[in-house]
């Protein structure tokens, strides 16, 4: 009986779960016919993005390389909340300012030479006011120079995909072969928000820092939409006289968080008067509609010769697409693509299948399916046994 009982158990393994990952596919959707609204007029080049699923809303020139000013540390907190992340750097980690760094000009927390401060007042120096000093510390802190440093923030950049984009400092101040596009900071600035933590600094409006001591220094936030725009939340304005005025923005409500970026635009009023425009068209407009919650099976898929028999699909968070306001449910359809059968092994972050949403027939958006964890090839007993099963089971 007890051998029965195994037999059973071994037949019966557990399948794991899949990531969905959504993969950009620029197949129009629902913002088609778009182009002709007039938002971001004055500035040279913009963007406006769904940040759940990429999709592009709205866009003027957003691939044209121009210099981004101190848009440019989007990337610089990147790495920094990455290296939190990988358990390389802690918040709690004190930083001391090198000559090199108390050096910069421009927005700056006004460091000392040898004046020591943590991650956390560091990256709240970044984030609100805007500090090139403080953003050189925390390269030097991560990555040893600033030097070295921009060289993983281009490598980050190729990794992401941005083929606008080559950083030559980590705070924007003005240098040759330093540019950016709408687009690409639209991109970084995505991958920034999948730390939600970041937005406790880039979308604070006022702090101190050095409390408690004879010279506290009083932030407040360069982007004003964090106070006057209901629901922004960040993310990093920018300005050079060879720059203009520039700004990533992203706000959310009802679920949808939107990210819109404006470059070289006359001055700041008209920069955050366009963006807030950009946001109330979206917001107006558009809705997040779910396809799949998180944990719910999306299909299954047999493993052969495998030390599971099937692989589970499942939504490991949720996938939602964009539509515009009011869109009749059933012209939203979706279909897996996916093999019925894989053999063993099969290895983590194996690209399975995917799964294909459609509006009115026309491709909306893609989400890719990977395994998560390796499923290794069964030895002859395991599969013996689980023959056996099939044979000679019978339901009681």
């Amino acid at each position: 009986m007890k051998r029965r009982m195994l037999t059973w158990f071994a037949a019966f393994v557990l399948a794991v779960s899949v990531w969905p990952t959504y993969t950009s596919a620029n197949h129009g959707g629902p913002h088609d016919g778009d182009d002709e609204i007039a938002l971001a007029e004055n500035a040279l080049s913009a963007v406006l993005i769904d940040a759940d699923t990429g999709t592009v809303i709205y866009e003027k020139k957003s691939h044209e390389k121009l210099p981004p000013a101190s848009i440019t540390k989007i990337m610089t907190m990147l790495l920094t909340m990455e290296a939190i992340d990988n358990g390389t750097l802690k918040l709690t980690d004190k930083v001391t300012t090198s000559e090199y760094a108390a050096s910069m000009g421009g927005s700056q927390i006004f460091l000392e030479p040898g004046e020591t401060m943590t991650v956390d007042e560091l990256l709240k120096g970044v984030a609100m006011a805007s500090g090139n000093d403080a953003s050189v510390a925390l390269a030097e802190k991560i990555a040893g120079s600033e030097k070295a440093f921009v060289k993983m923030m281009n490598e980050r950049a190729q990794q992401l995909g941005l083929k606008d984009t080559h950083f030559a400092n980590c705070n924007g101040l003005p240098v040759a072969d330093h540019y950016s596009s709408a687009y690409d900071i639209a991109i970084m600035s995505r991958e920034l928000l999948k730390h939600e933590e970041i937005t406790k600094y880039t979308g604070a409006y006022q702090d101190y820092l050095r409390q408690g001591t004879e010279k506290p220094f009083w932030l407040v936030n360069t982007n004003k939409l964090v106070r006057f725009y209901s629901g922004a939340d960040g993310l990093k304005t920018g300005y050079t006289s060879e720059a203009k005025f520039c700004l990533a923005a992203t706000a959310k409500r009802d679920g949808l968080r939107l990210i819109a970026v404006v470059l070289g635009e006359p001055n700041t009023k008209t920069r955050n008067s366009e963006v807030s425009a950009m946001f109330d068209y979206a917001f107006s407009q558009y809705a997040l509609l779910p396809i799949y919650q998180a944990g719910e099976t999306i299909g299954k898929v047999k493993v052969q010769k495998g030390m599971s028999a099937q692989l589970e699909l499942t939504a490991a968070k949720p996938l939602n697409v964009l539509v515009k306001k009011g869109v009749k449910q059933d012209s939203i359809t979706h279909k897996l693509i996916a093999p019925k059968k894989l053999a063993a092994p099969i290895k983590a972050g194996q690209t399975i299948g995917k799964l294909v949403v459609y509006q009115d027939g026309r491709t909306l958006t893609e989400f890719e399916l990977t395994a998560p964890a390796d499923i290794d090839k069964a030895g002859w007993w395991t599969l013996f046994k689980r023959t056996a099963a099939h044979l000679f089971f019978v339901d009681s």
